[in-house]
């Protein structure tokens, strides 16, 4: 084992990565507190700002992909659709079976210029969630309480003010409304033989009320809706955790383009569209499972060095007096700093592992497990 490899399974540096992470979010999330004064001035000037800030701390996460697990992430589609990619606003629908699924999304945002600006229709309890939710909150992202009756009004002036958004944008839908588990999955295909529809195999029954009013208020902004289907090779299920320890997966992902101009605008026309898109979809999956590739031709973008030197600024400026304090407090001899110092680095380490918990499958919300059996 290199001295490399050896450093990513280490306990004190993974909670080094996660104190730059926080304490540079906390810096990141007082700044845009502070570009609130812009917002009646020049909204677009406040929203490019934080575009920026927000990049400054999403790429930490991309960096843990890209370059400290050197994780591979391979495209499947076209030339004209990857021509297209970080040249217009869209909406993206991917699958939500996996951990790290949002992060690959992520890393394509960031090696094509849109991570700062991606937009994702969220569940209200991430609006609380410290460094995450907040960052969302000054990035306008629409949060929902995944109870339409009361979700309508929200979802749609939040959808509706971003009409004018200066940066191109990739909104991001999870149509599941949750992360893939077989509890959920059996649920959810009771409730689609009650309704007529077709199996799935792969995914959960795609909830439409979201999906039809994100098209119907984007309208005019949007230009298109990229259908992702992802898998990784060798039927690997990667965590974040796997990530943070330096294990390396291959991503890959199925990307294919619909211009808006071919979703109906009817509502229930459009719910159809969707549920024959995800009867697609798990063909494709079904596919990728018996030859481990999914169609089309493969692209491997390659990752940009502003990630790494972003993280390596933020460790720079952050550490440095991290271990001179540290220093300071051993030097002391005084039992009572020591254990104060000691008891701070294990409450930063629980902190950290309860933001890691946020992704994990297993600690995921029970939503979808009774929900779908009520009506949207």
């Amino acid at each position: 084992m290199g001295l490399l490899a050896f450093l990513k399974t280490q306990f004190v540096v993974h909670l080094l990565i996660g104190f730059v992470f926080v304490v540079s979010g906390l810096v990141i999330n007082a700044i845009q507190l502070c570009t609130l004064v812009l917002w009646p001035l020049n909204k677009q000037l406040y929203r490019r700002l934080n575009c920026r800030l927000a990049y400054s701390l999403w790429s930490q996460l991309v960096m843990l992909l890209e370059w400290w697990s050197c994780t591979e992430c391979t495209l499947f589609t076209d030339e004209a659709t990857v021509g297209r990619f970080g040249r217009e606003h869209v909406v993206i629908i991917l699958n939500h079976n996996f951990e790290i699924d949002f992060l690959c999304g992520w890393t394509m945002c960031e090696r094509f210029g849109v991570l700062g600006s991606s937009k994702v229709l969220a569940k209200r309890e991430l609006l609380y969630v410290p460094l995450i939710g907040w960052t969302w909150y000054f990035l306008e992202i629409v949060f929902c309480k995944r109870k339409w009756e009361e979700d309508r009004d929200t979802v749609v002036e939040g959808l509706k003010r971003l009409a004018d958004y200066p940066e191109y944008m990739w909104f991001l839908l999870y149509c599941e409304g949750t992360r893939f588990t077989e509890k959920k999955h059996r649920v959810s295909m009771e409730v689609a033989a009650s309704k007529g529809l077709p199996p799935l195999k792969y995914h959960l029954l795609p909830r439409t009320k979201g999906f039809t009013t994100a098209v119907q208020c984007l309208r005019g902004t949007v230009a298109a809706v990229y259908d992702v289907t992802l898998n990784f090779r060798g039927n690997k299920n990667p965590s974040l955790l796997g990530i943070l320890y330096g294990k390396k997966y291959e991503a890959d992902m199925c990307v294919r383009r619909f211009p808006l101009e071919e979703i109906p605008l009817d509502e229930k026309e459009a719910a159809q569209w969707l549920h024959k898109l995800y009867q697609e979809k798990d063909a494709l999956q079904e596919m990728y499972h018996q030859k481990g590739v999914f169609p089309g031709q493969q692209f491997k973008p390659a990752r940009r060095p502003w990630t790494l030197l972003n993280f390596l600024a933020w460790a720079t400026v952050l550490l440095s007096p991290l271990f001179s304090f540290a220093l300071g407090v051993f030097a002391s001899g005084s039992p009572l700093l020591i254990l104060t110092f000691l008891g701070f680095v294990g409450a930063a380490s629980f902190g950290v592992r309860r933001l890691i918990g946020v992704t994990e499958i297993e600690k995921g919300s029970s939503y979808g497990n009774q929900e779908f059996k009520k009506k949207e």
